[in-house]
C-alpha cells in the first residue's frame, strides 16, 4: 500500500488544502491588521463576507476543498483497501489532483469564473470516471 503511486495525488490534495488554508489566513489576518478590525466583530459571518476578494476567495476555495475532494479521499482509500488500484485509477487521480490545483490557483487569485468552472468540470470528470468505474466493478 505504501508504494502505490495513487498516494501522490491523495497526499497532494491534502497538501493543497493546507496551502489554501495558510493562504486564506495570511490574507484574512493581513486585512484585519491593516483595517484595524476588531476580531470579535467577525463572529457575525456577514462581516467577514465584506472582506475584499483576495481575503474572501481563499476561504470560499477552502470550503470547496471539502466537497468533491471528500469523495476522492474515500474512493482512494477504498481502492487501496480492496487492492483495486491500477493505472487507470492512478491516471484519473492525477488528473483530478492537477485540475484541482489549477482550480484553487484561479479561485485564490484572479477568480475568473469561466476559467475556474472549466477546470472544475474537467477535474470532476476524472473523479466521476473513477466513481462510476469503481461502482461497476463492485456490482
Amino acid at each position: 500500500m505504501s508504494d502505490s503511486p495513487i498516494l501522490v495525488p491523495f497526499f497532494g490534495m491534502l497538501l493543497l488544502t493546507l496551502v489554501v488554508w495558510v493562504f486564506m489566513y495570511y490574507h484574512r489576518l493581513r486585512v484585519i491588521r491593516e483595517a484595524k478590525i476588531d476580531p470579535q466583530s467577525l463572529s457575525i459571518p456577514e462581516t467577514a463576507a465584506a472582506f475584499p476578494p483576495h481575503a474572501v476567495n481563499p476561504a470560499n476555495n477552502l470550503k470547496n476543498l471539502f466537497e468533491l475532494p471528500v469523495l476522492f479521499y474515500a474512493l482512494v482509500l477504498l481502492l487501496l483497501h480492496t487492492g483495486q488500484v491500477d493505472s487507470v485509477y492512478t491516471l484519473c487521480a492525477f488528473g483530478f489532483f492537477v485540475f484541482r490545483v489549477v482550480h484553487s490557483a484561479i479561485h485564490c487569485t484572479y477568480n475568473r469564473v469561466m476559467h475556474r468552472f472549466s477546470v472544475y468540470c474537467i477535474s470532476s470528470l476524472f473523479l466521476w470516471a473513477m466513481v462510476v468505474r469503481a461502482a461497476l466493478t463492485a456490482f
